[in-house]
């Protein structure tokens, strides 16, 4: 066996199937053999993927044990005379694998050997080559000095800037990314250090190669696209955590005296320095808008009621103690409704913003009409309140989209204007996964491959022209006509406004990614789920906790409703606390979005009954109400077989 390719997965199962498909069409006339291992994935990663690829080894750990001790695990059963860590969030060209074993053939002193990685907009990824960790390069790099000077033999040493990014190097250390290593060199001074849990184990290893004799390459002339993929994102608390604890480990294990306390202490300070950035950064994003808008919800009330009381009614004197509990109250209620609908998601929408603000007014003044008249006060001051409010934030979230702090909803759809570079049936076949991902109207045309073409809207090799005549933000690149190899050097050449997506024949997916510092998007069928959205998931939650707070706070009257009346009152206290929903699946479904177990089938059998359907129209009818989820059609079925909620 020539070649053995090593791959760990964990919850990137599309990003892991554009992989394979790119590696299986560069081991197409050579001995190799694929190896993945997968870390307990909870996105159903084996059985949507092990069909697919039947010439492929499978490993299914039962927990997360991390990326070193998974790719040792692999390493046991590889038989290659080269062994390749390969990253499942990549694509290769069909000649990479050659042209890097061509390398190693031509230089006897390689022990390992790292390509030119690019991102998904075709950008090269400076961790492609890097030096050893020392005091210094960490504390240039620590205070953005080698983002200054990004060239700089001394300031940017890290990532060896000063390094021509086209020309082979030896270098210090290759990313765990795209890692091939001659076999007898891993037989002789052992594979990853699995004190490492995830990164920092590429850097130990290499610097092992190099004590060991060997030397490490750079090798410049292929090309690989690394996605960026994973689930562990830069920027969260979790990566900065595991990423400086593995520098930690590297110094304590390699470096001695003074020169290990200056370092330590440098990491040290900068995970507490890292550790606030991520804090702040984080709670700005999913505390500090909520409590900004409930200071400026508070603000308006307090000012309208102020305005009220001084020029309008100054005759009216309002309790101070009333005012204490209902601004406050209004606050919360608005800023519930405004997560329902669904402004604190990740793209901000003006509609959502109106439908929140305009739920909650409706609500909240037939609210007041029921209150007691002590408790009451001017509904105009709730009227005029809540469009100060609608004002004020509207201008707040106008700020946060003009200084990119947020993304508006028109910058997603203007970024979702896309064109597909493919054949006709390849385009066809597109269009096709697309209209199941319920994405297809963004589509605005074909881009021909093989020269002009009367149904195409420009040729690819015309991208440049093509860009400034037609509005597009996207392009997707079907792999047949194009090969990888295309793909790849046809990214490179994109304007920098275009995003790149990937497609390979006969995959059930589309992959890409707009920066290296973000996880990347995937497209399959399950982007077709209503079910899977998240406006959808929060108001069938909602109704799971209104619907089981009814059901206990009324319960005596239950008793002589249900027929099973204290089943039901336990399978409230489940639903409540999560742990069960009241409509679901009617079994345990691996490749639709998930749910917790069901109290009612979404046939309106309870879900302990037996079924009487077989296996494919049970499936079927998950698949149908996954697709096709409407929250008040949960509400239809529980009210039609309310009796039967304590089974």
């Amino acid at each position: 066996m020539e070649l053995s390719i090593i791959i760990v997965n964990y919850n990137v199962k599309h990003f892991l199937e554009q992989c394979l498909f790119s590696v299986h069409a560069a081991i197409a006339d050579m001995p190799a053999e694929v190896i993945v291992v997968d870390n307990n994935s909870t996105d159903n990663s084996l059985a949507y993927l092990e069909p697919k690829f039947q010439n492929i080894r499978f490993i299914a750990n039962s927990n997360n044990i991390g990326f070193g001790k998974a790719c040792n695990q692999g390493f046991q059963l590889a038989s290659g005379k080269y062994i390749l860590f390969l990253n499942p969030d990549t694509i290769v060209p069909e000649d990479c694998f050659k042209q890097c074993i061509s390398f190693f053939e031509s230089h006897a002193d390689a022990g390992a050997l790292g390509v030119k990685m690019l991102d998904g907009s075709g950008r090269f990824l400076k961790e492609s080559k890097r030096a050893f960790p020392s005091p210094t390069t960490s504390l240039f790099k620590l205070f953005g000095l080698s983002k200054l000077f990004p060239h700089s033999a001394t300031f940017s040493k890290y990532h060896l800037g000063h390094l021509d990014e086209n020309k082979n190097h030896e270098v210090d250390v290759l990313a765990g990314a795209f890692m091939m290593i001659k076999k007898d060199v891993l037989d002789k001074i052992g594979c990853f250090d699995e004190a490492f849990f995830m990164y920092g184990e590429d850097v130990d290893l290499s610097y092992r190669i190099q004590k060991a004799g060997y030397k490490n390459y750079y090798f410049a002339d292929t090309s690989i696209i690394h996605f960026k993929g994973e689930s562990t994102k830069k920027g969260s608390m979790n990566y900065v955590k595991m990423f400086y604890n593995a520098m930690s480990i590297f110094v304590r294990k390699h470096y001695g005296g003074n020169k290990a306390g200056i370092f330590n202490f440098l990491i040290h300070t900068a995970i507490w320095f890292k550790a606030l950035l991520t804090a702040v950064s984080g709670f700005i994003r999913k505390i500090g808008l909520p409590l900004i808008d409930a200071g400026l919800i508070m603000l308006s009330f307090w000012a309208i009621k102020n305005i009220w009381s001084e020029y309008v009614r100054p005759d009216i004197q309002y309790e101070t103690k009333l005012l204490w509990i209902a601004i406050p109250a209004y606050t919360v209620f608005y800023l519930i409704t405004a997560y329902y609908a669904g402004l604190y998601d990740r793209w901000y929408k003006k509609n959502e913003l109106i439908r929140s603000s305009v739920i909650a007014t409706i609500v909240l003044l037939a609210a007041y009409a029921l209150l007691p008249e002590q408790y009451r006060f001017s509904r105009a001051i709730i009227l005029f309140g809540a469009l100060l409010a609608f004002l004020l934030i509207g201008i707040l979230r106008w700020i946060l989209v003009m200084t990119n702090v947020l993304n508006s909803n028109k910058d997603k759809e203007q970024r979702y204007n896309t064109i597909i570079a493919a054949s006709e049936p390849e385009y066809n076949q597109a269009i096709d996964l697309l209209k199941e991902a319920g994405l297809h109207q963004r589509i605005l045309g074909r881009l021909s491959v093989n020269g002009d073409e009367e149904t195409s809207i420009g040729s690819l090799k015309k991208i440049q022209s093509v860009s400034t005549a037609v509005p597009f933000r996207e392009l997707i690149f079907c792999q047949g006509s194009l090969s990888f190899t295309d793909i790849i050097n046809s990214i490179q050449q994109l304007p920098n406004n275009i995003s790149a997506r990937i497609h390979a024949a006969g995959s059930g997916s589309i992959v890409g990614s707009d920066s290296k510092d973000t996880s990347g998007e995937s497209v399959s069928k399950e982007n077709g789920y209503k079910l899977a959205d998240p406006y959808n998931r929060r108001l069938k939650r909602l109704a799971d906790v209104v619907i089981s707070l009814f059901g206990i706070l009324t319960f005596p009257v239950q008793l002589f409703i249900i027929k099973k009346p204290f089943a039901f009152l336990k399978n409230c206290v489940l639903v409540l606390f999560a742990y069960k929903t009241w409509v679901g699946y009617t079994s345990h479904q691996k490749n639709l979005p998930p749910l917790h177990a069901a109290v009612i089938a979404c046939n309106g059998l309870p879900v302990s009954a037996k079924q009487q359907l077989p296996k494919e129209s049970l499936y079927m009818m998950d698949y149908w109400y996954a697709r096709d989820y409407e929250p008040v059609s949960d509400l239809k079925l529980l009210w039609r077989v309310y009796r039967n909620l304590g089974n």
